[in-house]
């Protein structure tokens, strides 16, 4: 059994960046960036090929809740935080 490339994993990553991007609501937002940085970072040292599958398969796991919930966040709205401009775009420092 052959485990996940490393192609495979960085998509995994990106679809998971992205997935976590399409939250409305700031802290969500940026819970799920940050779970989803520190879980692969984590485990980008991993060597054991039979650990490696199962951290991928828990990973693809987890991207599906992930899809559906950041589909049910677009159809509620939410005021905006403090730590939001209000047009939506970077404030300068």
């Amino acid at each position: 059994m052959t485990g996940p490339s490393r192609t495979q994993v960085l998509a995994l990553y990106k679809q998971t960046l992205r997935n976590a991007n399409g939250f409305n609501n700031y802290n969500f937002k940026h819970y799920f960036l940050r779970k989803a940085r520190t879980q692969f970072r984590d485990l980008k040292d991993l060597k054991d090929p039979a650990a490696i599958e199962k951290a991928f398969s828990a990973a693809q796991r987890e991207l599906g809740v992930l899809k559906r919930q950041s589909v049910i966040s677009q159809m509620y709205t939410f005021d905006k935080q403090v730590v939001e401009p209000l047009d939506g775009k970077k404030t300068q420092r």
